[in-house]
């Protein structure tokens, strides 16, 4: 037994309530267990019971053994004054008030379902990614879209924060914000560090100056990320490199201090072509923050960002290497994760910062729009027959695994509480 599942247990009453006692055999009435507190101070504040035929309102404090009290230093503490009733697993030492009188006590070991203590200990012991994998579904579908929306908005919430916090450090330049997260987005997992640091050494307003000149934009781009040094043979790299010298000198532009990677990545995703289709939104939409803020419609705007790179990386994945002609075309599964994880959340935060509640809904709504991902959790949860619809659900599970499943936070988990209470009482 620990606290917190204690805490658990009586916040949503998982024990038997028939004919309660307290330990000085008092009859016990539970009219409302509180609220409960999870700053300094007893655990359930505005609780109201009745010992005998007296009914009282005050606070609850919990405790495994009614020796903690002391334990915990509580008896000098002034914020414990008005504890109504001490609930505890084990009663080993009476507990009285400052005038010398007994402070009512429950005792709950006798009266928690034993199943529910079996389920709680197979979750917390099991060594699965997914604690309540042996109980799934759990949740009723109803229970389920209620609790991936929530997990959905408690995702999109918390990266809104660290969003904001950006934002704050960039003296609110929402479009510079804007740029440096969709450039990290570009360079994916394994080169979004170093197109970040790109984007940063490149201001929005230095790039708005070229906006009309794709390759102009092109040489900025790939020559910070440090893809335009050597000698080339090919006139496009010769070009480029031309440019960047030139735009360089001007500017007194330091190029980041390493190359981004190519290894063991598919050519359509190589920090090239990546940075080429990046160089290509930029020329198209110059304004990137004030498109997203502006656009009502998904489609419209996910049109905006299905870039195509120029023609010269139609046959090319390197500079120097011919390679068989294919569109070098952003594809939509790439689009999607763009607005998963830079567009939709930006949104988001800029409904936070500007108190106007119309942006979060549409970038919730944009997330019931987008297909599901699909990535090593989601399929996991798919194998233990938990459907994934849209970008919600997928995002909803990702949250959950990461910041609950893992951390074993059944307790505070919808589907944790259902497998606690179901049939245990």
């Amino acid at each position: 037994m620990n606290e917190r599942l204690l805490q658990f247990i009586w916040q949503f009453q998982y024990f038997q309530k028939r004919s309660l006692l307290t330990t000085a055999g008092e009859s016990l009435q539970i009219d409302k267990p509180g609220t409960w507190n999870h700053h300094q101070g007893p655990d359930f504040s505005e609780a109201a019971i009745r010992i005998g035929n007296t009914r009282w309102v005050g606070n609850v404090e919990i405790h495994i053994r009614s020796s903690d009290w002391r334990k915990h230093k509580h008896t000098t503490d002034v914020n414990y004054g008005n504890i109504i009733l001490h609930v505890v697993w084990d009663d080993d030492l009476p507990l009285y008030d400052s005038v010398g009188n007994c402070v009512a006590t429950l005792v709950l070991q006798p009266l928690v379902p034993k199943l529910l203590l079996e389920r709680y200990r197979q979750m917390m012991e099991t060594m699965v990614m997914i604690p309540c994998h042996p109980f799934l579904p759990a949740l009723e579908q109803l229970g389920w879209f209620a609790w991936k929306e929530r997990l959905a908005a408690e995702r999109l919430e918390r990266r809104a924060k660290q969003i904001l916090t950006m934002v704050a450090s960039m003296s609110n330049h929402w479009e510079e914000v804007c740029w440096q997260m969709l450039a990290a987005n570009f360079g994916s997992k394994v080169n979004g560090p170093l197109f970040e640091m790109v984007a940063r050494s490149l201001p929005v307003q230095l790039l708005a100056r070229h906006k009309h000149q794709v390759q102009q934009l092109e040489a900025l781009l790939l020559g910070q990320a440090n893809l335009l040094a050597g000698e080339y043979e090919d006139d496009y790299a010769i070009l480029l490199q031309k440019e960047y010298r030139f735009l360089k000198k001007k500017y007194r532009l330091e190029n980041v201090p390493r190359s981004p990677a190519f290894l063991r990545m598919r050519p359509a995703s190589f920090p090239t072509i990546r940075l080429a289709q990046l160089a290509m939104l930029l020329h198209r939409l110059p304004h990137l923050f004030s498109t997203i803020k502006e656009t009502g419609d998904l489609r419209t705007l996910m049109d905006h960002f299905m870039v195509t790179a120029n023609d010269y990386w139609h046959y090319h994945y390197r500079f120097d290497e011919t390679a068989v002609y294919q569109h070098k075309h952003l594809g939509k599964q790439m689009a999607e994760n763009i607005f998963i994880n830079t567009v939709s959340p930006l949104l988001f935060a800029y409904g936070m910062y500007s108190k106007i509640a119309t942006y979060k809904e549409r970038a919730l709504h944009w997330m019931y729009e987008i297909t599901a991902e699909q990535n090593q959790i989601t399929r996991q949860w798919q194998r233990l027959g938990i459907t994934q619809h849209s970008a919600v659900d997928s995002q909803a599970l990702i949250e959950l695994t990461n910041h609950y499943c893992i951390h074993r936070r059944c307790l505070d988990c919808a589907v944790g509480n259902r497998i606690l209470k179901n049939d245990v009482l």
